[in-house]
């Protein structure tokens, strides 16, 4: 059980230093790149899926190396257990999507409550990011009237 709460604590300082550093890069990037505005927001997009992906795929990681090798646990599932099976369980959990068609058990389970929270606060990071880069980056024609002006 020891190794599930210190893996789940390597997981959540790793996604999140992992998660700064993306949106870091970004925010510091973008105002230099030659693009247009509203371009910079489809690599704000592409930026933050990779960043969750890596995520996901730490915690998919981890799910093999506590079954498979650590036996903290089992993922049980008509799917039956391989690493495939390991980063789609953790893809539906660290977004709370949750189908339910694969089952953790023993030790491992407080993983998947880990990374559903740790998915939360990621996602929700991103959300925010991204509407900030929306009110940096959206042009809008400075030529055309506003709501409210009185124009």
């Amino acid at each position: 059980m020891y190794i599930v709460f210190f893996a789940c604590a390597l997981l959540i300082v790793s996604s999140t230093v992992l998660h700064y550093e993306a949106l870091r890069v970004l925010n510091s990037t973008l105002p230099r790149l030659g693009i247009p505005n509203r371009t910079k927001l489809l690599v704000v997009m592409g930026g933050t899926f990779l960043a969750h992906a890596v995520e996901i795929a730490l915690y998919g990681a981890a799910l093999y190396i506590l079954v498979r090798f650590l036996n903290a646990g089992e993922l049980s599932g008509k799917a039956g257990f391989s690493l495939a099976s390991c980063l789609y369980f953790s893809a539906e959990t660290y977004t709370s999507l949750g189908f339910g068609d694969l089952t953790p058990t023993g030790p491992v389970r407080l993983l998947a409550g880990v990374e559903a929270l740790n998915g939360l606060l990621l996602i929700g990071w991103s959300a925010s990011f991204t509407y900030i880069a929306m009110e940096r980056f959206w042009s809008v024609d400075p030529a055309a009237p506003r709501d409210g002006d009185g124009q």
